[in-house]
């Protein structure tokens, strides 16, 4: 499921959507079976915002992508705070709706938007991960989803022209190959499994996961910032 390291700058316009209804299938009933205290707990990942608040913010990012709203300072931190407390008044089951709605039917739009959107289904299947830790789920950045992600990933990081890095997955058979080769610098390397892989990528903690990392530091990997 992984990209081959001999294939690059190839995108493929279904792949966001297809990790998108992977994870909806997942993550969706897991929310519906907790009880509003869960949806209060903070999520470590994204300092002063709870589970809710999370969920709340990819809701809001699908609906926009939806309704086709990208306005100036659409998807800044003062735009996403806006977008939550707009659903400050909605049930949990109200933005657990919302959100499936929008892992439904984004998809479509996103393949038409050429690459400029497949940052944005990656980033939610993140948060999706987020959301995981913060409920003491198990999976987090792993899970049906994990082969989407590092694909989606690997096309993330071409087409933003992000530094190269070969990776060699011990949870897949064939190398993945990310970023954009301009020979400014020889590619980095990655050994280790992938959810560190997709953790490191995000900015999010790995926890003392063993891995090897050559070539480049682990915060030149983030392509979320902060």
């Amino acid at each position: 499921m992984t990209t081959p390291a001999d294939v690059q700058n190839v995108r493929d316009p279904e792949l966001p959507g297809r990790l998108l209804a992977v994870e909806r299938d997942a993550l969706i009933p897991l929310l519906r079976g907790r009880g509003d205290a869960d949806f209060a707990l903070p999520v470590a990942a994204c300092p002063g915002w709870t589970v809710r608040d999370v969920l709340a913010h990819c809701s809001a990012a699908f609906t926009r992508v939806l309704e086709r709203r990208f306005e100036d300072g659409a998807f800044s931190p003062e735009s996403n705070q806006r977008d939550i407390a707009e659903r400050a008044e909605w049930a949990n089951a109200q933005v657990v709706d919302e959100l499936y709605r929008g892992m439904t039917e984004a998809g479509p739009l996103i393949a038409d938007a050429g690459g400029a959107l497949d940052k944005l289904a990656l980033g939610e299947w993140v948060h999706a991960g987020d959301v995981r830790v913060a409920l003491g789920e198990p999976g987090a950045y792993a899970g049906a989803g994990l082969p989407y992600a590092l694909e989606l990933l690997a096309q993330v990081t071409s087409f933003k022209g992000h530094l190269s890095l070969h990776a060699d997955l011990d949870d897949a058979d064939e190398p993945l190959r990310l970023g954009d080769a301009t020979g400014e610098r020889p590619p980095a390397r990655y050994i280790g499994d992938g959810p560190t892989l997709v953790r490191l990528y995000a900015g999010r903690p790995v926890d003392g996961a063993a891995y090897e990392l050559a070539g480049v530091e682990a915060a030149e990997l983030n392509i979320f910032g902060g």
